[in-house]
């Protein structure tokens, strides 16, 4: 059967995800869903509309009108929306979990307590709370250790931590009542020390095929200093580990994210088809989880399908029709690193309509993606949000990071990048803070 894809959204997770989808033998039709317009999204799709994403009727009056078999969902906020679902009543399959599903996400509480219900390690103690009842008994518990995250959906923005974000308790108290006054639930954890990384999971429902691990970066300057953003790079290592990382590590995670597919089955009724993704923390005492998300990671996904050797149409459709376990799912034994750059400014007070010019010479090995660009005359502009993201691959993390800085340091303009993602003087400091870490339980 000759495919026709769905994608939905328009960063650059959906610019590689169209990418990968294309290199397929396959050879499918791809059509797009999005709220803006992405130039390399559209270079590579049939049909291109544009709309509100998490409007459920329009996302799936487009896909009939394109005969669409089966669609991706790139982005959170139409799967806690229930496009996944409207989509699967007209009959086209969906890469992304039904609504309920997706709490996994769009409900940091719910998350915690599936934990707890099922008795899967990797919970640190919580709370939820909707109104400051019971909030000063927690913060005299953890008074310098706690992290307080806006329950719902935030972009990557809704969490503050203590001794980073949140200076005194006063500054926690004020936060909390700012979620209250919003009507946002939100939840105060334990805070936890070690190093952080991402396992996705590709799962069927049934059958559960793991990604390599990645190292997001999310503070926006170098150092791991500033204001939390969706993400300024990341990396992956050879050997689909990471370097700070033991064998271990990688099999607690997979675990949990196993236990907590099963759980979400069993609580939902429904089998979760999509991309399960587990933000973890690699601590003295073992794996802790820090948050699920209901889809591929951005930019975590960027390095994972650009490393992805097994046919991404061919995944996607067993996930649909629940065959994952008949695909075997291979990644290019290569390092990568991938570095976005953004617009000065960002992410608090973002420069906008800004010329963007790439590279006209991108060597072999290197991708670039289009993520918060249009198109105004003829030319590339930057829109306010992360602009473009490079990405490379090699033997190494170090070459990979020579060859993703020689790119993204050519792109001219009024934007900047974080120049220490991937370095060997980088990754040494996290190594040496792991080392530490486990230190600390000898």
């Amino acid at each position: 059967m000759m495919e026709t894809i769905l994608i939905v959204g328009s960063g650059a997770r959906e610019h590689a995800i169209a990418a990968a989808l294309a290199r397929s033998a396959q050879q499918p039709t791809l059509i797009c869903f999005s709220g803006a317009l992405n130039p390399g999204i559209a270079e590579l799709c049939s049909a291109y509309g544009i709309g509100s994403i998490t409007d459920a009727t329009a996302v799936t009056v487009f896909a009939s009108d394109y005969r669409a078999t089966l669609a991706i969902v790139g982005p959170e906020a139409p799967l806690a929306a229930g496009v996944a679902d409207a989509l699967w009543q007209r009959g086209i399959a969906v890469v992304g979990p039904r609504q309920s599903l997706a709490r996994i996400e769009s409900s940091k509480g719910f998350a915690r307590e599936l934990l707890a219900k099922y008795c899967i390690a990797g919970n640190p103690f919580f709370q939820r709370f909707d109104s400051l009842d019971g909030l000063e008994a927690v913060l005299e518990r953890y008074p310098h250790q706690h992290v307080i995250k806006d329950d719902g959906l935030a972009g990557g923005k809704g969490v503050k931590v203590c001794g980073d974000h949140l200076l005194s308790v006063e500054d926690s108290r004020r936060f909390c009542k700012e979620l209250e006054m919003l009507g946002h639930p939100f939840v105060v954890e334990e805070k936890i020390e070690g190093e952080e990384f991402s396992l996705m999971s590709f799962c069927d429902g049934r059958t559960l095929r793991h990604m390599p691990a990645v190292q997001d970066h999310k503070r926006a300057y170098e150092g791991d200093r500033g204001p939390n953003t969706g993400g300024m790079g990341t990396y992956t290592d050879a050997d689909h580990k990471l370097p700070f990382l033991t064998g271990e590590d990688i099999a607690e995670a997979r675990a949990i994210n196993e236990k907590v597919a099963a759980a979400l089955e069993a609580e939902c009724g429904m089998p979760y088809q999509g991309v399960l993704y587990g933000g973890f923390m690699a601590t003295r005492s073992g794996v802790k989880l820090i948050e699920y998300n209901a889809r591929f990671g951005d930019p975590e996904s960027l390095n994972l399908l650009s490393l992805l050797e097994t046919d991404f149409v061919a995944i996607c459709r067993a996930i649909a029709d629940r065959t994952l376990e008949s695909v075997p799912v291979v990644f290019s034994p290569r390092a990568s690193v991938c570095k976005y750059l953004v617009p000065e400014g960002y992410p608090d007070r973002p420069r906008k309509g800004d010329v963007v010019t790439l590279p006209t010479d991108v060597p072999t090995g290197v991708s670039i993606f289009l993520s918060a660009v249009n198109v105004s005359d003829d030319v590339l502009v930057a829109t306010g949000s992360r602009t473009v993201a490079v990405v490379a691959t090699a033997a190494s993390i170090a070459e990979a990071e020579t060859a993703c800085e020689r790119v993204i340091g050519e792109i001219p303009g009024p934007f900047f990048h974080r120049r220490d993602i991937g370095t060997a003087a980088a990754v040494a400091q996290r190594i040496e803070h792991m080392k530490a870490v486990r230190r600390a339980c000898d």
